[in-house]
C-alpha cells in the first residue's frame, strides 16, 4: 500500500490540485482510489441527482455527499480552468456547447475527482 506522501505527490500530478486540496482530499476522502467513478462521485456530492416524477423530466441536480470536499473541489476547478491544461480546453468546450458557467465548473470538479480516483486506483493496483 502506498504511502501519504507518494499519494499526495501523485494528486498534486494533477492541474488545479495544489498542497491544501491533495491533503483535503485524501483526509475528507479515504475512499479515494477504491470505489467506481460514479460511487467516489456520489459520496463527494458531484453525481446528477434526477427529480423526476412520472412523465415530468426534472431538471438534474448536484447535492448531498461529504461536507468540506466540494469546496476545495470547486477551487482546484477554478484552478484548472486558468491553467494552460487539457482540464483548461475540457471547460472551454463545454461553454464552446453553451453550458451555464456553473454547469461547466462542476463538470470540471467531477473530471478531477475521477481523474484522482483512477490515479490512485492505479497505484494501489502496482
Amino acid at each position: 500500500m502506498p504511502d501519504f506522501a507518494h499519494k499526495l505527490e501523485i494528486l498534486k500530478s494533477i492541474p488545479g490540485i495544489g498542497d491544501i486540496v491533495a491533503f483535503e482530499m485524501l483526509i475528507l476522502l479515504p475512499e479515494l482510489g477504491t470505489l467506481t467513478r460514479r460511487k467516489i462521485a456520489a459520496l463527494a456530492g458531484l453525481a446528477p441527482i434526477n427529480r423526476d416524477s412520472g412523465k415530468q423530466i426534472g431538471y438534474r441536480r448536484t447535492g448531498f455527499g461529504r461536507a468540506g470536499i466540494k469546496p476545495s473541489l470547486f477551487m482546484a476547478a477554478m484552478a484548472a480552468r486558468n491553467s494552460n491544461s487539457y482540464l483548461k480546453i475540457f471547460y472551454q468546450n463545454l461553454i464552446a456547447k453553451s453550458k451555464k458557467k456553473m454547469v461547466a465548473l462542476t463538470a470540471l470538479m467531477r473530471k478531477i475527482l475521477v481523474i484522482a480516483n483512477a490515479k490512485l486506483k492505479s497505484l494501489a493496483l502496482a
